[in-house]
């Protein structure tokens, strides 16, 4: 195995609007960890010109940040922590400020790069019809001391989708996962 400074990591905050150099126009932003990396502007441009193909961007990556809705900030954001071709991905409650459109967009563009890369991704979120929809394995937890209360799996085939939701397998995960948080949110 690896060590963990061989590991390549990448980590999705929470709070997008914090995450971006404000005074970077978001290209910029997203090839940061490339160029800090030395790769060359080729590269660079090269896998730019992936990611948006990937993310099916439509909107100015030329522009500042600040000039973007929330969704495209953190569209962006992903995309960064994407860049340089993590083996890990980190995601820290990535939806937790998305209209529910937005929301189902980039669990959709997640989805792919998964299914794409192989990419092990580690989601934090609170919203367990969420948890089950992208994970192969949800780890509920514990009231403090924090532990891991269960671990339930959920293999249903990818890519997963809004018909996913209504399917029983999915229906029955779901209700067993609020089961388990109930058990321990009441102890």
């Amino acid at each position: 195995g690896k060590t963990l400074r061989e590991t390549k990591i990448g980590y999705v905050f929470q709070n997008y609007r914090e995450a971006m150099f404000p005074w970077m126009r978001t290209i910029d932003n997203i090839a940061y960890p490339l160029k800090m990396e030395g790769r060359s502007k080729a590269e660079v441009d090269r896998r730019m010109a992936e990611l948006v193909e990937s993310f099916d961007v439509k909107f100015d990556l030329n522009r500042y940040p600040y000039e973007l809705s929330g969704g495209q900030q953190q569209t962006a954001s992903i995309m960064r922590a994407l860049a340089p071709g993590p083996e890990v991905l980190f995601l820290d409650e990535p939806f937790s400020a998305l209209d529910f459109e937005m929301t189902l967009f980039i669990r959709e563009k997640l989805q792919e790069v998964f299914m794409q890369t192989g990419v092990t991704m580690m989601l934090v979120s609170h919203d367990l019809e969420e948890a089950v929809y992208l994970a192969d394995e949800v780890l509920l937890l514990t009231k403090r001391p924090t532990k891991v209360a269960e671990i339930l799996k959920y293999d249903d085939p990818r890519p997963r989708t809004v018909a996913t939701l209504s399917e029983p397998s999915f229906v029955n995960a779901k209700k067993q996962s609020l089961e388990i948080f109930q058990r321990e949110v009441r102890r």
